[in-house]
């Protein structure tokens, strides 16, 4: 049982003072965590993390998805100590550039270049701008039921954490329901010709329609609108490198990050040449279009990470072992809830490329109460869990164990506090929502 989150308690105090928000992405914020949880992680190995009083987790959500092997994988660290010995920067692209973009490319049929990025939200951006440039349209749409899409203007001015974007710009979104081909369709009825691109994760944790993907993209094709899918989350996960080759679909673009480098900062998008080239400078005589210029976008020990991390796929069979500990894990979950008559008020999510867990209260309504209560229990079992789990090629069968066992002690938690309120068993507040209007 873990209690002690003394140093935990002195960062809290202190961090804010220093960094807006306390972190450098909101859903790390204190604010998503319950009082009993640790502040900062000291290190990481493998499935495990340690924060700084010494308390040792089984890792689940992987930094954020993104540490699809283990947290200081070894093959990746010395692929990356091999890049650092040479130097990260430099004036003209590095040799390794071009080494990466053949290898990722090789796995992505239809799609024949490549941009490198440092996070999700650039190359995002840079796919809706290719695509107003291609179409010589303005509006961009997107499944307003997605969690989010990047931090630009383009999307969050269509949140409810709009502050600080002109309406104007808010304007150029759209956004439809992300499971109805019907909403979609409605769209592009209401926007004739207006509409430069649909940009969505290719899947949900709790499904799609049968034939949703291709359907989508067609529908967008047939009103004269690109379609990008955003490989995010779901590359390297649901299948290698992604959904666009699980369902055997062709895009006209993709993006690429979080476990593509195993945790390291490294995300991409790629596309048809006739749309990618938008953003070279060859076709003497034609307007540019200023597509991503980044300083960091090549640095060369994460563009190492990204290719060992390619090497591993195309040696083992990581996403048969992470499946297979998705699919352990669920079931040993669904029995516990059928033991403790808890399958009413917890729901796991049939995903076994990334188990959501979504809890309810004694109404049967979605609670951030019971959720944080969830939380609280589970780390004092030695659980770092924040209602996702998400397989790693490090996760073991004794993972599963560990996990299933701290889930059995919440469940007993959970009970009673269905009956007499989360608030006699949660210590301090419940987390907040990542995307509400004030703080």
């Amino acid at each position: 049982m873990i209690n002690n989150f003394k140093k935990s308690d002195e960062f809290r105090a202190r961090i804010h003072d220093l960094i807006p928000g306390g972190a450098h992405t909101y859903s790390k914020g204190d604010d998503q965590f319950p009082v009993l949880s640790p502040a900062a992680i000291s290190h990481g190995k493998g499935s495990q993390v340690w924060d700084i009083d010494g308390n040792q987790y089984l890792d689940c959500s992987m930094g954020l998805t993104s540490v699809i092997l283990g947290h200081a994988y070894q093959p990746v660290v010395d692929r990356v100590k091999l890049e650092l010995e040479k130097g990260v920067n430099f004036q003209r692209p590095a040799y390794i550039e071009m080494e990466m973009a053949e290898r990722f490319l090789k796995n992505i049929p239809g799609h024949d270049m490549i941009k490198f990025a440092k996070n999700g939200s650039t190359v995002t951006s840079a796919a809706t701008k290719l695509a107003r440039a291609y179409t010589g349209r303005k509006l961009i749409a997107f499944p307003g039921d997605h969690p989010f899409y990047s931090y630009d203007d383009w999307f969050i001015g269509k949140t409810v954490c709009n502050k600080g974007i002109p309406e104007e710009i808010s304007a150029l979104s759209v956004t439809y329901k992300s499971d109805d081909l019907d909403s979609l369709r409605e769209l592009f009825e209401r926007y004739p010709g207006q509409i430069a691109c649909v940009i969505s994760e290719p899947e949900k944790n709790f499904g799609l329609p049968e034939g949703y993907l291709a359907k989508a993209i067609e529908l967008a094709h047939r009103h004269g609108a690109l379609y990008i899918i955003d490989e995010m989350i779901t590359g390297y996960k649901t299948a290698f490198p992604g959904s666009l080759t699980k369902y055997n679909v062709k895009p006209d673009m993709a993006t690429w990050g979080k476990g593509i480098a195993n945790g390291f900062s490294f995300c991409a998008l790629t596309g048809t040449k006739e749309i990618m080239e938008l953003g070279g400078i060859r076709e003497t005589g034609k307007e540019k279009v200023f597509l991503v210029s980044t300083t960091h976008g090549g640095e060369t020990h994460n563009i190492g990470a990204a290719i060992a991390t390619i090497d591993v796929f195309e040696q083992h069979d990581v996403i048969g072992h992470n499946h297979a500990i998705g699919d352990e894990l669920i079931a040993q979950c669904n029995s516990a809830l059928q033991r403790a008559g808890l399958e009413d008020h917890i729901t796991v999510a049939p995903c076994n490329w990334m188990p959501v867990f979504i809890f309810r209260n004694k109404a049967k309504e979605i609670c951030s109460g019971m959720r944080t209560l969830a939380m609280q229990e589970m780390i004092r079992e030695g659980v770092l869990f924040q209602g996702v789990f998400v397989p790693c090629f490090s996760h073991t069968k004794e993972d599963v164990a560990h996990f299933a066992a701290a889930f059995e002690h919440t469940l007993s938690v959970y009970s009673k506090a269905l009956e007499d309120g989360y608030q006699r068993h949660l210590q301090g507040e419940p987390a907040k929502p990542v995307f509400r209007k004030y703080l």
